[in-house]
């Protein structure tokens, strides 16, 4: 079975009290949860979310990393120092990485390499655009992204792997993809993966995401291939991203 990952991406949001503050209210309303539940905030309340939830089921990932491990790049962060600050998981690959900052399929294969070598659990993001998929090409967009973002990826390493499909026209626009859309594409993705890594892709899970809310969350989980979310805006209110956490409650 594979247990359920319920992952927030905060994005460019939270100063280090509003990390301490969210995390210090999120923690009673998912004590409880059946979900692996993680928070990504920004690189600089990484520190403060840590220590909020400290002793808690509440794990923190960063919202991405570098490929290197030190040198001379300005403005990057790197595993180690993720890893010093008590990240255990890593979104990569991002739409929104991919749109504004020209992150490729080889970059993020970089960064996914990186993150194993520094024992982060990376959250590897792949879509489509709204005009990819209107000319019939999500599929082809997906696969594509899948095979190159993870060339290189041993079977033992891709059990821990974290998949997140982001239609991209539905990341922020209030837009979601049906469930039966969503679970058509993470099906061929559980494919790909399987002639990839054989019996080894029954246990990767893969996430939704794109305006994902708890009015939505059951019908998403509903489906057979769908292990988890990545929430975007609702998870920047606690009771909001507690009700998504708790879907198995309702």
């Amino acid at each position: 079975m594979r247990r359920p990952i319920i992952a927030g991406n905060w994005k460019m949001h939270n100063t280090t009290a509003e990390a301490r503050d969210l995390v210090t209210l999120l923690r009673p309303l998912v004590g409880k949860a059946g979900a692996e539940v993680v928070v990504c905030p920004p690189f600089t309340a990484i520190a403060a979310t840590v220590n909020a939830a400290s002793g808690s089921n509440i794990s923190v990932g960063a919202q991405d990393l570098f490929w290197e491990d030190k040198g001379a790049y300005t403005g990057e962060v790197s595993g180690p120092m993720l890893r010093d600050l008590g990240c255990r998981y890593v979104i990569i690959g991002h739409s929104e990485r991919r749109q504004y900052f020209g992150e490729t399929d080889a970059t993020v294969n970089k960064k996914l390499l990186a993150a194993y070598r520094n024992k982060l659990l990376p959250i590897v993001c792949v879509g489509e655009t709204l005009a990819e998929r209107e000319a019939g090409h999500a599929l082809e967009v997906v696969g594509r992204q899948v095979r190159e973002g993870l060339k290189g990826l041993e079977p033992d390493q891709a059990r821990d792997l974290v998949v997140a499909y982001e239609p991209v026209w539905a990341i922020g626009t209030g837009r979601t993809a049906t469930a039966a859309d969503a679970q058509e594409v993470i099906a061929f993705i559980r494919r790909t993966l399987a002639e990839m890594y054989g019996e080894v892709a029954r246990a990767i899970r893969i996430q939704y995401g794109g305006s994902v809310k708890p009015g939505n969350i059951v019908e998403l989980m509903d489906q057979p291939d769908i292990d988890g979310a990545l929430v975007g805006g609702a998870s920047l209110d606690a009771v909001s991203f507690a009700a998504i956490v708790n879907y198995d409650e309702k």
